[in-house]
C-alpha cells in the first residue's frame, strides 16, 4: 500500500510536523509506503508531485484547516482526518486508509 499524506493545521507549527512525523513511524512499523507534504509555517514543505499522487493507492489529508493545492487530488480516493485523530490513534488511521 502506498499512501500520500498532506498534514495542516492553523498555526502551522507544532501540530503538523508532529502529525507528519507519527504518520510516517506508524507507516513504518506496519510496512505501508508514506510520503507526507506538511503545510505550515513554513510554507509547503515536502510538496508531493503528480507522479506521486497518481502512484498512490490513498490520498490521506490530515488538517483541521483547508489545505493549498487540494484539486490535484481530483480523481483520488481522499480520507479526511483531522490532525487530533492522528495524534492519538494514527494506526487506526491508517488501517482506514487501508480499507478504502
Amino acid at each position: 500500500m502506498k499512501i500520500v499524506a498532506v498534514t495542516a493545521c492553523p498555526t502551522g507549527i507544532a501540530h503538523t510536523y508532529m502529525a507528519a512525523d507519527v504518520l510516517r513511524k506508524t507507516a513504518q512499523q506496519n510496512g505501508i509506503s508514506i510520503q507526507v507534504e506538511t503545510q505550515g509555517a513554513m510554507g509547503i514543505e515536502n510538496p508531493l508531485t503528480p507522479q506521486d499522487i497518481n502512484n498512490a493507492d490513498v490520498v490521506l489529508i490530515a488538517s483541521d484547516i483547508e489545505i493549498a493545492h487540494r484539486a490535484r487530488f481530483t480523481g483520488s480516493k481522499i480520507h479526511c482526518v483531522t490532525i487530533e485523530e492522528v495524534l492519538t490513534d494514527a494506526q487506526s488511521v491508517l488501517v482506514r486508509c487501508q480499507r478504502l
